[in-house]
């Protein structure tokens, strides 16, 4: 195994079975992680679910646990350019050559557990053992880990979480979790543990009981925002906006947070109290936990493809939304933080996703959209997009571009053009992580050996 390279890595990986295709079963990876001697157990996990905000949640986490002086292992799912993305020590990724030794670790073990099995560990199992098995070699002081879908199933719940976080609950993959909240909160819920803590981001009330009733069987407390802890203030400020925040130990004023949104004021409330909670809301947090530790922690945090801002003149935003939910937030934060005349979207889906409920979303605010499709092969065609998108918009208000950098051409160009006209011209492109990923790949310059990191 000594002489394989990254690409034989990546090569081997994207022959198992994709993540879109489950066996809900957890006997596979608790074999896989036995035979490594449970490197999961070697730290404590905050672990991570919802349906969306939760790798940004994530990332918050893992800057402020930086901030207090701890050595952070990151777990988060799907990556937007670079398989590495998932697995990151103290905010980066890992390097390609560690990203083949922790393959090269385990890789003896896999074919042990596919013969065993009914079915191949799936690239998703794999990948999550490579991250326990990395976060155990650095070792970490903290692993920080978020699910791939659902909680129950997923292969990272062989870990227990000292933390378990649960951000929003809406409907999202339907055909595998359930076609209504309270069902899908269930299968999230999973995730919470005996002894430990659950903190509950802002939920419905019929998804807030069955998250609450899942701690109580197993005797877990719960931190719940609104009541326990919670956003006090929000102003918009350049760059991103100012928030307070109540937390489980104290009050946090003036906090800087430098990304756009209000979903994302109540991402850093649920990261702080899950920050508290495992460091413990008493005399463990005093010294750590400080306002100062607060400021410095969310004053670094980054959320790439997340309402990012990758180029100016006109200005060009990425995001990831994918399904109603995050897509309604997604225009909430563009009517707030900008003033774009006009806004011009380009839009990639997958066709399992509600792309009528996006599109909903994104009608008030796009003057026009762009369809187009992303490189998977799950992703919508073009052509059938702009038909859904023609129904909503109108035939007028609709361009297909079956390339992503054509349609990204296309969008500049109305947003210059009509920009002369009406105002300041905007691009937003959306509708899937990968769509994100790809279009950031190609709008944002990449440091050249020369270049300072």
């Amino acid at each position: 195994m000594s002489d394989l390279t990254y690409a034989d890595v990546s090569a081997k990986l994207q022959a198992r079975w994709p993540e879109n295709k489950i066996d809900p079963s957890l006997e596979r990876i608790q074999r896989l992680v036995e035979l490594l001697g449970d490197p999961q157990k070697a730290y404590p996990v905050v672990h991570l679910t919802g349906t969306n905000g939760k790798t940004s949640t994530a990332r918050m986490i893992d800057s402020l646990l930086r901030e207090a002086g701890l050595r952070t292992g990151r777990f988060t799912s799907p990556h937007l350019e670079t398989v590495r993305e998932r697995i990151t020590l103290n905010g980066e990724p890992v390097s390609e050559q560690q990203f083949v030794a922790a393959y090269a670790e385990i890789a003896p073990y896999l074919d042990v557990v596919d013969a065993e099995q009914k079915h191949p560990l799936s690239f998703f199992e794999v990948i999550t053992a490579m991250g326990f098995a990395v976060f155990a070699d650095a070792p970490v002081d903290v692993a920080i880990l978020e699910v791939g879908l659902g909680g129950t199933w997923d292969s990272t719940n062989v870990a227990d979480g000292v933390v378990s976080v649960i951000t929003p609950v809406a409907v999202d993959h339907a055909h595998l979790l359930g076609g209504d909240p309270v069902t899908i909160a269930g299968e999230k819920s999973g995730i919470i543990k005996p002894g430990g803590t659950a903190v509950i981001a802002q939920q419905s009330l019929d998804v807030l009981e069955v998250l609450q009733r899942r701690a109580a069987q197993v005797g877990a407390q719960v931190a719940r925002e609104g009541l326990e802890f919670g956003v006090t203030s929000r102003t918009v400020a350049v760059g991103g906006q100012l928030i307070s925040i109540k937390g489980l130990a104290g009050e946090y004023e003036d906090i800087f947070l430098p990304l756009h949104g209000e979903y994302q004021a109540h991402n850093a409330a649920t990261a702080l109290a899950a920050v508290e909670a495992l460091l413990g809301a008493t005399e463990q947090t005093e010294g750590r936990v400080t306002t100062e530790v607060v400021q410095a922690g969310f004053a670094e945090v980054t959320s790439p493809g997340r309402m990012e801002v990758v180029r100016t003149g006109p200005t060009i935003i990425v995001d990831a939304a994918h399904n109603p939910h995050g897509a309604e937030a997604t225009a909430a934060t563009v009517s707030e933080a900008f003033t774009f005349n006009p806004l011009i979207g380009v839009v990639g889906v997958m066709r399992d996703k509600d792309v009528y409920g996006v599109l909903e979303a994104y009608e008030p605010i796009m003057e026009s959209i762009v369809c187009t499709r992303n490189s998977f092969e799950r992703s919508m065609p073009a052509e059938e997009l702009g038909e859904i998108a023609a129904e909503v918009f109108g035939e007028d208000r609709v361009l297909v571009r079956p390339r992503l950098v054509d349609a990204i051409d296309e969008a500049l160009r109305l947003a210059e053009q009509d920009a002369i006209a009406f105002g300041s011209g905007g691009v937003l492109v959306t509708g899937s992580v990968i769509t994100a990923g790809e279009a950031r790949a190609l709008l944002v310059r990449k440091p050249k050996d020369g270049d300072r990191r």
